[in-house]
Parts: C-alpha cells; sequence; structure tokens
C-alpha cells in the first residue's frame, strides 16, 4: 500500500508543474457587440416638394438639391451613390432593417434588337429606330431623345422620365450599335442599411408604385402602398409628391436627357456633358440606377418637415471573461488525484497507528539519545499534545565538553 501511495504521489508532483498553464487557459478575455444607448439616424422621406433654400416653394424650377443629385448621379463613375445617403453613427457599427422611404425607381430594357438600318446609294450607314433617335455615318456616336417605345414598360407610368439612347462606340463600324429604353418612376422603396468602419452600405430589398398616380399639372401624385407590402411598418404613408415638383422635375429631365455627341478622329462633340457620360459608361442600366439612388438620396435629405430619421442599433464593442471548461478537466482531475493521495495517506497513517508529529521539532528532542526527555512519570510521551505539555516545564541549555563538543543539556536547576 505504501508503494502504491508513494506512486501516485510521485505522479501528482509531477502533474503539478503543468497546472499553471492549463489553468490559464480556463478564462480569457473575448469581445461582443451590444446594443449602445445612442440610436442611429438615417434620413427617409414622405413628402417631395421642391423649395428654394429659404424654404420658398419652387413653381417651375428643379431646386438645387435635385440638380445636384442629377449630375452627381450621372457622372458617378464608380456608380456608388448608396455611400452619400444622409446619416448618423456615433459608434461607426450601425444598422438599420426595413425602413419605408418616398424613392426614385428605374428600369432599363435593351431594345438592340429594334434597331433598324436604312442604305441609301450602297451605303448602309444609318441605324434607327421607329419614332426614336438615330445615327448616320461611321460610329462613335449616341443619340438620346425622350421616347415611348418599348411594351415592356407600357405598364409603368414613366413619371419622372422615359427616355431611349442609341449608341455606337465602335468609330470604324457603322452597323455596330447598342439601344436601351429606361423609365424613372416614382415608388415607396423598403430599405435595410447598415455602417462597418464608418462606411455606409444600403441596400433596396423592394419596391412599390401606383402607376394609377399620372403625372398632372394640377394635382399631387400620392403612394399608398398596401399593408401586404408595409408589414404594419411605422409612418407608411401617404407618401406625397407634389404636382409643381413633379412637373418640374419630368420637364428637367427630358431636357437633360435629350441630346447627342460623337467622337471620331479629329475631336469629339457632345451637346452636353450628360450626352458624353451617357457614352462613356460600359453598363446604363447600372449607370441608370445609380442615378435613380442619387435623386432618392437628394429627396429623402430634404427637411420637409414631415418625415422622421429612421432609426437603427448602433452598436459597441464590450469586454467579457469567457470560461473554457475543457481546460478545466486538467486542474480538476490533478486536484481530485491530490485528494485521493491525501485521503489515502490519511487511511494508511490511521491503519498503522503512526502518531502525528507534523514538522514539530520536540518530537526529535523528546525521542533523541542525547537527551533523557521522553518521559512523563516513567511513560514515554508520544503524543504532540503532551510533549507540548512536557515542554513548558523543562529547560534545556548548549553545553560544550571535550568529549562530545557541544550539544544540548538537560538544565536541572
Amino acid at each position: 500500500m505504501c508503494r502504491h501511495l508513494a506512486f501516485i504521489g510521485a505522479i501528482v508532483v509531477v502533474l503539478t508543474n503543468f497546472f499553471d498553464p492549463f489553468l490559464q487557459q480556463v478564462v480569457v478575455y473575448k469581445s461582443r457587440s451590444v446594443a449602445s444607448a445612442n440610436a442611429p439616424e438615417i434620413v427617409k422621406s414622405q413628402v417631395y416638394a421642391a423649395r428654394s433654400d429659404e424654404g420658398l416653394p419652387l413653381p417651375s424650377v428643379v431646386d438645387l438639391s435635385m440638380k445636384s443629385g442629377i449630375y452627381n448621379g450621372v457622372f458617378d463613375i464608380r456608380d456608388n451613390a448608396d455611400a452619400s445617403v444622409s446619416h448618423t453613427c456615433s459608434t461607426g457599427d450601425c444598422s438599420w432593417s426595413n425602413f419605408l422611404s418616398l424613392a426614385i425607381c428605374s428600369r432599363c430594357v435593351n431594345i438592340t434588337s429594334h434597331v433598324e438600318k436604312r442604305c441609301t446609294d450602297g451605303k448602309c450607314d444609318l441605324l434607327y429606330i421607329p419614332n426614336g433617335p438615330m445615327l448616320s455615318g461611321l460610329g462613335g456616336q449616341i443619340n438620346s431623345s425622350v421616347t415611348n417605345y418599348s411594351s415592356e414598360l407600357q405598364g409603368i407610368e414613366a413619371s419622372v422620365l422615359r427616355f431611349t439612347s442609341l449608341i455606337s462606340k465602335k468609330v470604324s463600324d457603322p452597323n455596330h450599335a447598342f439601344a436601351a429604353e429606361c423609365s424613372m418612376f416614382y415608388c415607396v422603396g423598403k430599405y435595410a442599411a447598415n455602417v462597418t468602419g464608418g462606411i455606409v452600405q444600403q441596400s433596396l430589398l423592394n419596391s412599390w408604385r401606383n402607376d394609377s398616380a399620372r403625372l398632372n399639372t394640377k394635382s399631387d401624385l400620392i403612394l399608398q402602398p398596401p399593408a401586404s407590402f408595409t408589414n404594419g411598418s411605422a409612418r407608411a404613408g401617404p407618401f406625397r409628391i407634389t404636382h409643381l415638383a413633379a412637373v418640374a422635375l419630368n420637364s428637367f429631365m427630358s431636357e437633360t436627357f435629350t441630346g447627342s455627341g460623337g467622337i471620331n478622329n479629329s475631336g469629339s462633340a457632345f451637346t452636353s456633358d450628360v450626352m458624353q457620360a451617357l457614352y462613356d459608361t460600359s453598363n446604363l442600366t447600372r449607370r441608370i440606377e445609380n442615378l435613380a439612388t442619387s435623386m432618392t438620396n437628394s429627396i429623402r435629405g430634404q427637411d420637409d418637415n414631415v418625415s422622421e430619421p429612421a432609426y437603427g442599433v448602433a452598436w459597441t464593442s464590450e469586454t467579457y471573461v469567457h470560461v473554457r471548461w475543457g481546460w478545466f478537466a486538467f486542474p480538476a482531475t490533478l486536484i481530485l488525484l491530490a485528494s485521493c493521495f491525501l485521503l489515502g495517506v490519511v487511511l494508511e497513517t490511521s491503519y498503522r497507528d503512526i502518531l502525528v508529529w507534523k514538522s514539530s521539532n520536540l518530537a526529535l528532542l523528546f525521542h533523541g539519545r542525547s537527551l533523557n526527555l521522553n518521559s512523563e512519570g516513567g511513560k514515554p510521551v508520544n503524543k504532540l499534545s503532551a510533549m507540548t505539555s512536557s515542554a513548558t516545564n523543562i529547560s534545556v541549555k548548549l553545553v560544550e565538553s571535550e568529549a562530545d563538543g557541544w550539544k544540548l543539556d538537560q538544565d536541572d536547576g
């Protein structure tokens, strides 16, 4: 039994060297995102009414903020108007989900297959769309005009703009052409947005339009999405576009997106910078979508005294203590093993009737050969309590003798 206990004790001593490294792995500090008390805001709108900087209505012109949105959307070569939406986020990590706003949506269809070619005097260098734009001569041209051609767009009330662009970029090939018809209209957008690292990203989840709300000069356009679209969202309508703002914007957009231009070996010439931007873009559909987003940002950024911002959640980092219980297996096992060893020692000591002297120096004095202290009335003193009691009445001194040198001797005096 003693050998087994000694073996267990040796194992406990060796394993103790690994106790601290394992114990240090039990507790780690991690970080997590928690909601901040400061709710972030992102703009949304229920009304579009063109106004001057003084807040006065503009009966026949487009306000400068909308013009800025139009030009920014057309000239944005990265097509990243979403990054310009106005918002506040104090932590740099925020999110908004499922909020509604008045918006401008777009749809473009490829009508290149409808491009026709006319030949005169053996030269087939005239490309055109029936009742639409045309290109004459060599390539490297654009012609854009307000149209109502594609049957795919017939069901959409193009309250903002509907136009067709005919483009040929191969200067030496008059037969190469691309044509697209685009419609832009007011809609109600359902958005989600987030800010990560201070950079905002938003996505249009869904949209709803009212094709019966037609553009006219006397009544406002009203958009009231159904409950199936709003899903019980607060402030879900009605959304309104004043007739003055709608007519002015339609007139401005029709004029802006009507024009032509071209480029050849001797130079280039465009009727407007917008025509050059449409000619240079590699993805007309994406550019018009970006234009619609930029115009929407202008509408949402206006202070209409009606709309409230959409409130989201601002996330902040929090440090917390995480206990990895798996790493606690080794320390727990070592504690259990040490407890078993202690219990075994106690049982073995009790079984062999071994006296408990621990580290007391009195045991050596009372049972040494140089002193005759191991007696109390002629009886051996073995218990530690008895040794302690007897020691209070015994005096010893350190003496030197020629035979034995220095030693402890009982002081009988």
